[in-house]
């Protein structure tokens, strides 16, 4: 788990897709936080993705650093607590200027059945279940 969120990071921005209905959506993102064993993001529950994702937790992030790319599929389940918050926010305390662990708007979402694959056009794909 460590080397995925550190290739997230390393990379900066990766995009995160979603369905609306039956329209895929992307658009980029770049909190990726270890909490409590889980891999977490960050976002605003006023915003389309995160209406999406209550209606459909099913996503799936994709980014490329130096050649390599790097898959993750699964679902994305909201964590309501303020220790979960807290711990994003104080990993990104750049967010700290528009969201607050006690704000109704500031939500973080953790994969479940999640599976991690890192692939380039010289090597075999390398599977990691989350």
């Amino acid at each position: 788990m460590e080397r995925v969120v550190q290739f997230l990071k390393d990379a900066g921005t990766y995009y995160l897709a979603t369905v609306d209905g039956d329209q895929p959506r992307v658009r980029p993102f770049g909190t990726a936080h270890i909490f409590e064993g889980k891999l977490y993001i960050q976002t605003g529950k006023s915003k389309d993705v995160s209406k999406q994702l209550h209606a459909n937790p099913k996503a799936e992030i994709c980014v490329f650093k130096d050649g390599k790319w790097l898959r993750v599929a699964g679902e994305l389940v909201s964590d309501d607590r303020r220790e979960a918050k807290v711990s994003m926010l104080e990993a990104y305390t750049s967010l700290q200027n528009m969201y607050s662990a006690d704000d109704d708007n500031t939500e973080v979402l953790y994969f479940k059945n999640a599976t991690a694959t890192f692939s380039s056009f010289t090597d075999a794909p390398e599977v990691i279940q989350l």
